[in-house]
């Protein structure tokens, strides 16, 4: 007899980013209670799990990926005794929760750094860390040409002259994954949090971590941010798989959890190395995110992923959006044509075999939101010297209800990032009622991927109609994408569900439909 497939094989993955969800104490900042008391939303929409962006203690200076204390809530977001109802209350429901793990980097706050400052050159507290003394005369350039994911420089000079490395902000700094006591503390976290009930964790830049011997200078400084040459010596290094093998040796007495990589390697054969079978179950393939709405561009990064993940015999993995990309309606477009090719996306993403993350809002079609200079809080915007707006356009909270901000958010006008009012079209209270609304398209065609769809293996078979037009058939169904300028005549067979109304049987541009085969 075969072995079920595991839950997360073909699973939907809702991202919430908690500060953005919902707020249930009035500070304009979403938090746990929040979440909590939204998840018949979850529920109606038909996802699987949950992602939570992080919760743990933090100073924010990252928005949460700079970790103080990884044992613990902030109080921002709640506390312990909110998560676990999140995690019950969830759970009841049938969706499971996995949370954010940065195991690449602290804060500046955290204990272990603080104690660092304190002690001296050489010291077993320096050593979890990577302290380095500088170049030149008197130390006074940093130890090599590194430069941070945010910009500037990845060195930062402490009062004693030494230099440590933060591959992202200052107030990040990068352990040392050669220092034993490193993962001595994170088995002792992904213990923590998976005895109460947590189904797994995305791991943050989980090509990072190892750094190469002598930490050898870059050749090209000036990488965009999340633009990872496979070339980079920051990332990808082979030491990283040891730390993946001793994450996963603990993740093997939990077997209901997952661990899913954020692995910015572009490299086929990189990629498939992470995802070996004792290393991370699953990993996020982010090429269908750069690809151009163009039949050719979507087709490449659909092959690519599922030939990366085949390499490995692992799930492949889909998404169109997340809190560190601007959102797929502006991506593609804005306005009226970036909605429709965004639903159109959406329906080529659900009808591939593998599991699909949907992040907060992709739901109500939300586009990105042009902020004012003043309100902007990514770190990105102040280490660019404000050439760089950063990531806040895509983070701007739910609108849930309502005809003004904050659209039942929060009680409390001052919300974290401001709203729109043009978003009262587009609340959640808003598009329930509405048939043809996003989000009743999204209830419609995420229940049809869980009842219709038949994913036996990870197979795609194309199909060619035209050369505007992207066709392929996985799990017993037909998806058609018209990316040209006149409509498309659909081949034979029960449309499912189409992204628009179709034009005299036709299928018009910008839009896709699903069609059964079997």
């Amino acid at each position: 007899m075969t072995e079920p497939a595991p839950w997360w094989t073909n699973a939907i993955f809702y991202q919430v980013y908690p500060r953005s969800f919902a707020d249930s104490n009035g500070d304009g900042v979403g938090d746990l209670d929040g979440i909590a008391a939204h998840l018949d939303h979850l529920s109606l929409l038909g996802v699987d799990a949950i992602w939570l962006n992080p919760v743990m203690v933090s100073p924010m200076a990252d928005h949460g990926y700079d970790v103080a204390d990884p044992r613990d809530v902030d109080p921002l977001f709640g506390d312990l005794g909110a998560l676990e109802r999140l995690i019950t209350a969830a759970h009841t429901r049938n969706i499971r929760v996995t949370m954010d793990l940065v195991p690449n980097h602290t804060s500046s706050a955290h204990a272990w750094f603080q104690e660092a400052l304190a002690a001296a050159p050489g010291s077993v507290a320096r050593q979890r860390y990577i302290f380095r003394d500088g170049q030149g005369p008197d130390g006074a350039k940093p130890p090599n040409n590194w430069v941070s994911v945010f910009g500037g420089p990845a060195w930062t000079r402490v009062a004693d002259g030494q230099w440590y490395l933060h591959l992202f902000d200052a107030e990040q700094p990068d352990l040392n994954w050669d220092n034993p006591e490193v993962f001595e503390d994170l088995e002792k976290t992904l213990r923590f949090w998976l005895d109460r009930g947590v189904d797994g964790f995305r791991i943050d830049v989980a090509h990072g971590m190892a750094k190469p011997p002598g930490l050898p200078d870059m050749t090209v400084p000036d990488l965009e941010m999340l633009t990872h040459d496979d070339d980079d010596p920051r990332f990808n290094h082979e030491g990283v798989h040891d730390i993946h093998r001793s994450i996963r040796s603990v993740l093997d007495d939990y077997p209901h959890a997952v661990t899913i990589g954020e692995i910015w390697v572009f490299d086929n054969e990189d990629f498939a190395k992470y995802l070996r079978p004792d290393e991370l179950h699953i990993g996020f393939n982010f090429r269908l995110v750069r690809a151009e709405f163009d039949p050719a561009s979507i087709r490449g990064a659909i092959e690519n992923a599922l030939a990366a993940a085949a390499l490995a015999d692992a799930s492949p993995t889909w998404t169109l959006s997340n809190h560190d990309v601007e959102r797929e309606v502006s991506r593609y477009g804005d306005g009226v044509a970036g909605l429709a090719r965004a639903r159109a996306m959406a329906m080529v993403m659900l009808a591939l075999p593998g599991a699909v993350f949907l992040y907060n809002g992709e739901e109500l079609g939300l586009p990105n939101v042009e902020l004012p200079d003043e309100v902007l809080q990514d770190p990105v915007w102040e280490r660019s010297g404000h050439t760089e707006r950063g990531r806040d356009g895509c983070r701007v909270p739910m609108p849930w209800s309502g005809d003004a901000p904050p659209f039942g958010f929060s009680s409390n006008p001052g919300t974290w990032l401001p709203m729109p009012p043009e978003w009262s079209a587009l609340t959640v209270e808003r598009q329930l009622a509405d048939p043809d609304s996003t989000l009743t398209f999204f209830r419609t065609i995420l229940q049809l991927r869980h009842s219709t769809f038949h994913f036996a293996e990870f197979d795609v078979e194309w199909l060619h109609l035209r050369d505007d037009a992207l066709a392929f058939s996985s799990g017993g169904v037909l998806c058609v994408l018209n990316a040209g300028r006149t409509a498309l005549a659909l081949p034979a067979g029960d449309v499912l569900a189409a992204s628009a109304p179709l034009l005299g049987g036709k299928l018009p541009p910008d839009s896709a439909a699903w069609i059964a085969t079997g």
